[in-house]
């Protein structure tokens, strides 16, 4: 088994205890950071809460494209691209390559080091 230490953050990170709120694709999209709502970003429906990192994260952000939805897809594909951002399909999973996948449960390894869980993801279609 790999250790991945590039995951662990340069600063220490103290983390709450995972929430398991449930939240639906619906409620999720709006915490975009606008209105002064939090940010969120769930990956393979686990929602993080990105607040910290509004300024990449939320409006204007250099990963606002990630926001207040479930980005297991692009994160993925590491693409910014529309068509894998899009809210309708960024759950997607199904026809990611092991690769991908790999990436994308890196990335939510990433993720859980940094950022607090606050829910999970109740209604993402099954493929």
């Amino acid at each position: 088994m790999r250790k991945y230490t590039s995951f662990e953050p340069k600063e220490p990170v103290v983390l709450e205890p995972p929430k398991n709120q449930p939240f639906t694709l619906k409620q999720l999209s709006e915490y975009d950071g606008n209105q002064k709502k939090q940010v969120y970003v769930s990956i393979n429906g686990t929602i993080f809460d990105v607040t910290p990192k509004r300024e990449l994260y939320g409006d204007g952000g250099r990963y606002h494209m990630f926001a207040a939805k479930d980005a297991s897809r692009p994160l993925g594909k590491m693409s910014f691209d529309e068509a894998d951002t899009d809210s309708s399909i960024s759950w997607d999973c199904s026809d990611l390559t092991e690769k991908q996948i790999s990436t994308k449960d890196d990335w939510y390894t990433y993720f859980s080091k940094r950022y607090n869980i606050v829910g999970k993801v109740t209604d993402i279609p099954k493929k």
